[in-house]
């Protein structure tokens, strides 16, 4: 046997290795419980029509039945990789403190664009303009490469490092892209409700990490879990990055590693965990709700200001007819009437 069919059989072997059937499991329940992924909101901040994906409550919070979340990873993770071995890109998107560090890690190792600091309006349905500032990054980081900044004063030097500073926060996970993304993948689609509405009106398929205040009517792809747990998001947008991977040819980081585990009822996984680590769990959930409840009915209790603006009229305008007359002529009565009235002086003179 010559070299080259053994390198192309060692290739082969390599490839069989990683493509998996479409009926293996991908992420077992018991694995999504030791992440924490089965902390809902509080009770209060759900959405009825994720009631399905819910198993019961504890302590206030709805609990999520994640033997459901398995169950939808499973065609999501099927979906997602058949869009990217089709050629599609994928764009990561999570804003929240708790899902920045893993969207942009995670969408690092996967070769995929990403937007984890801020969500620009119109990133996707104003593709032009948000290109224009991409390109005016790209021509910053040149002229700094080539040592342009040098040859200009101290202020304009600094000028354009403060606006290299500010694009590159917003556009760094983005710089590289050419054209629509394919997909997008979207942690807690309730605070990225503006880039899941730019996606939906392209039709770009959804895939999102919702918790139980989600809509699930607004996504394609939809994963109940933890939204508010860095452990949760963390396996979950890992799972999503290991479908684009894999749909590349690649060999998955998190997908599969349990395929072996035995898929048991909630009830029964719930028994076997730590009541402390539940306890202070619940607790973390419980608080950062209550933040969330009180940002909310600060920005609600706002009054809405009223500009009241004073119309002045010309001396050689007419009197207001009809009722405006009738009011105009009650006024100028009563002004009278204060003009003519004597004064307390003039009482005691009389």
């Amino acid at each position: 046997m010559s070299e080259e069919v053994k390198e192309e059989k060692k290739t082969e072997d390599v490839m069989a290795a990683t493509v998996h059937s479409a009926s293996d499991p991908v992420v077992s329940a018991k694995t999504l419980l030791e992440a924490g992924c089965h902390f809902g909101h509080r009770v209060s901040r759900w959405n009825p029509a994720m009631r399905q994906y819910i198993y019961g409550k504890r302590n206030n919070l709805h609990i999520i039945d994640l033997n459901k979340t398995a169950s939808q990873m499973q065609v999501a993770y099927q979906a997602l990789k058949d869009i990217v071995s089709k050629g599609g890109k994928v764009l990561f998107v999570g804003t929240k403190a708790y899902a920045q560090k893993a969207i942009q890690e995670e969408a690092v190792r996967s070769g995929s664009f990403y937007v984890a600091h801020r969500w620009l309006g119109g990133t996707l349905t104003n593709f032009h303009t948000v290109s224009k500032r991409i390109a005016l990054l790209r021509t910053l980081e040149q002229e700094e490469l080539n040592g342009e900044w040098e040859k200009l004063s101290k202020k304009e030097a600094a000028d354009k490092a403060k606006l290299k500073a500010k694009l590159s926060q917003n556009l760094e996970g983005i710089k590289e892209i050419r054209v629509l993304p394919q997909a997008l993948v979207v942690v807690d689609p309730k605070t990225e409700h503006n880039a899941v509405a730019e996606a939906r009106q392209l039709h770009i398929p959804v895939f999102a990490l919702g918790d139980t205040n989600t809509d699930p009517s607004v996504i394609d792809y939809l994963v109940p879990a933890n939204d508010d747990g860095e452990a949760s998001i963390r396996i979950i947008v890992g799972l999503f990055a290991d479908a684009v991977v894999e749909g590349k040819g690649g060999e998955p980081l998190y997908a599969y590693k349990d395929a072996t585990a035995a898929s048991g009822t909630m009830a029964d996984m719930l028994k076997g965990l730590d009541p402390n680590e539940q306890t202070k769990a619940i607790r973390a959930k419980l608080h950062d709700d209550a933040i969330a409840m009180r940002k909310k009915a600060r920005r609600g209790n706002h009054p809405k200001k009223v500009f009241k603006r004073n119309f002045h009229r010309p001396e050689g305008d007419k009197k207001p007819e009809g009722e405006n007359a009738v009011t105009a002529g009650k006024t100028e009565g009563a002004v009278n009437s204060t003009e003519a009235a004597p004064t307390p002086a003039e009482k005691k003179g009389e």
